[in-house]
């Protein structure tokens, strides 16, 4: 999956070390890696004041998410044996350059199946994270999961999010209004009766099977997750139509064409948009109301990792409502725990894609690991679509 695999953080999260106490191979500690621009800083501080033991915090920011899988990938094949233990402590050097694992990591919703499968992570102990309980059940199914990383009622929790996004339409305000309409569902990028197609070849749709064909799936009122597509009548259909409208289709420079003029809408994620949509007036968000895909980052702990106490401190510190009112109002992001969060707290431009509409969030989809004969399946109708 590419999303956000190539995204910078635009707001840097300038955090080194915070420390308490002298440092020695006893002192209790606490090492994140997080996505940067995900945390603010104040948050971090404050995190820091609230514990009443001396700890030393370690936040380091890392551009990208696909970094951090890689780490974990890279921690789990360097198992220490125990003739390196035996040499290392007479090199103090060599010793100190000693790759250090992470306490807790930050990972995208889409790789807790492989990380899970490749063996990656521990699952974690929700009855040590008071805000568990305030997660609506959605999110909670999200991270449960069997041992292969399937969504399962009756697996354990393997991650917990701390913010989210969707996909959505970002579209030029002044052409729409030339045309006397402006978008709202996935069926609005179809030729409909009686509308004069001034947007044929106007759009760019991501260039991800599961988006587009999702997309499709959500205009015939049907789940992102669908595994047997052969049985969805009109779906190629549907997509051929489609096609005809799409200028390009491009996973990481469709905003710039947008921008120009050159495109009139876009297909993005919320992430990509955020960052741009206050500099360009013309520029307008839809969230479409049939529902859509939805993506989160969570928070993960690396296996062969001793799960201290100040993690779940952390975790539970971060779904707290306050903290994470402050977490979205810094970091223009959504939160899964948004009690205290209100719709005037955002820029007018920004409201209904960062307190997005509960009946529409729960016709909304997060993208599920399907079994691989089903993926081909997606990219196979996807390659044809585009033809």
């Amino acid at each position: 999956m590419e999303r956000r695999s190539f995204l910078l953080g635009t707001t840097s999260l300038a955090l080194a070390q915070l420390l308490a106490g002298c440092t020695n191979n006893k002192q209790m500690t606490l090492n994140v890696q997080l996505l940067k621009g995900s945390i603010p800083a104040q948050v971090v501080n404050q995190f820091s004041q609230s514990l009443n033991s001396k700890v030393q915090l370690k936040f380091t920011p890392v551009e990208q998410l696909q970094d951090i899988l890689q780490k974990l990938q890279t921690w789990q094949k360097k198992t220490n044996t125990s003739d390196e233990e035996g040499w290392r402590p007479v090199l103090p050097l060599v010793q100190s350059q000693k790759v250090t694992k992470a306490d807790l990591v930050t990972l995208g919703d889409y790789w807790i199946s492989d990380a899970i499968e490749q063996k990656l992570i521990e699952p974690l102990d929700v009855t040590k994270i008071k805000q568990w309980s305030a997660l609506s059940q959605k999110w909670q199914d999200l991270v449960r999961r069997d041992d292969k990383g399937l969504v399962s009622s009756k697996g354990k929790v393997w991650a917990v999010p701390y913010r989210w996004g969707a996909t959505v339409m970002i579209y030029r305000r002044d052409k729409f209004q030339q045309l006397g309409w402006t978008p709202k569902d996935w069926d609005d990028l179809w030729p409909k009766q009686g509308r004069i197609n001034k947007v044929q070849e106007r759009i760019s749709l991501l260039n991800q099977p599961r988006e587009v064909i999702g997309l499709v799936l959500k205009k015939l009122k049907k789940s992102y997750n669908t595994e047997n597509l052969n049985t969805i009548p009109d779906l190629q259909k549907e997509l051929q139509l489609l096609n005809q409208q799409v200028k390009f289709y491009d996973s990481t420079r469709y905003l710039e064409p947008l921008i120009i003029g050159d495109t009139w809408l876009a297909v993005g994620w919320s992430s990509d948009i955020v960052p741009i949509i206050g500099r360009y007036p013309q520029l307008a968000i839809a969230i479409p109301q049939s529902g859509t895909a939805l993506w989160a980052d969570v928070w993960v702990n690396p296996a062969g990792q001793e799960r201290q106490p100040w993690l779940y401190q952390w975790i539970d510190f971060c779904l707290d409502p306050d903290v994470a009112r402050k977490i979205s109002l810094l970091t223009k992001t959504s939160v899964p725990n948004s009690k205290k969060i209100a719709a005037s707290d955002f820029q007018e431009s920004l409201r209904n894609l960062l307190v997005m509409n509960p009946e529409v969030f729960e016709k909304s989809d997060f993208l599920r690991p399907l079994p691989q004969p089903v993926m081909a399946q997606y990219e196979s109708l996807f390659s044809k679509m585009k033809e």
